[in-house]
């Protein structure tokens, strides 16, 4: 992912209304693996029932408003609908967009599961088990279609928030 500015990520909302934009307490950005993430994505911490997801669409920083779920809520173990990791099953949550444009504003949502922390890229790049791939050339083929298929998901997922009905 290319590095981005606090001036980049709040332009880049296509969700929420130029007030919540502003509103949104960003992570440090210095402190960022940009070359470790295909997405950068956080809840706020001053509203925590508002998260956030940075990617590029068609080249481009898209930034999204999520609803996050209820602090101490029921969890249930699912898979990641983005990193699809078997491993990471217990802390995965569903994530509500409002949808982009008019549709939005008449309170048309979309939702996925996605890892709570966002830790997506991380887990599409931990080592795969033997019966995932048993050779290195294997490994690294594995973790690159895993990385690929990151991108692809939390693309599309970005791609149907903005999506004019």
């Amino acid at each position: 992912m290319n590095p981005l500015t606090e001036k980049k990520i709040r332009r880049a909302f296509v969700n929420a209304t130029r007030g919540e934009a502003n509103r949104a307490v960003l992570p440090d950005l210095d402190a960022v693996r940009w070359d470790r993430l295909e997405y950068l994505g956080w809840r706020d911490p001053k509203a925590p029932l508002n998260a956030y997801v940075v990617l590029e669409l068609d080249e481009a920083p898209t930034a999204l408003l999520l609803r996050a779920p209820e602090p101490g809520g029921r969890r249930r173990k699912a898979m990641c609908a983005w990193c699809e990791d078997i491993v990471a099953v217990d802390d995965v949550s569903l994530y509500v967009a409002p949808r982009a444009g008019a549709a939005g504003r008449r309170g048309d949502t979309i939702g996925t599961l996605v890892c709570t922390d966002f830790a997506c890229s991380k887990n599409v790049r931990r080592r795969p088990t033997r019966t995932e791939a048993s050779t290195d050339a294997d490994r690294e083929r594995f973790v690159a279609n895993r990385v690929a298929g990151l991108r692809e998901r939390s693309v599309r997922f970005a791609a149907e928030v903005c999506r004019t009905r």
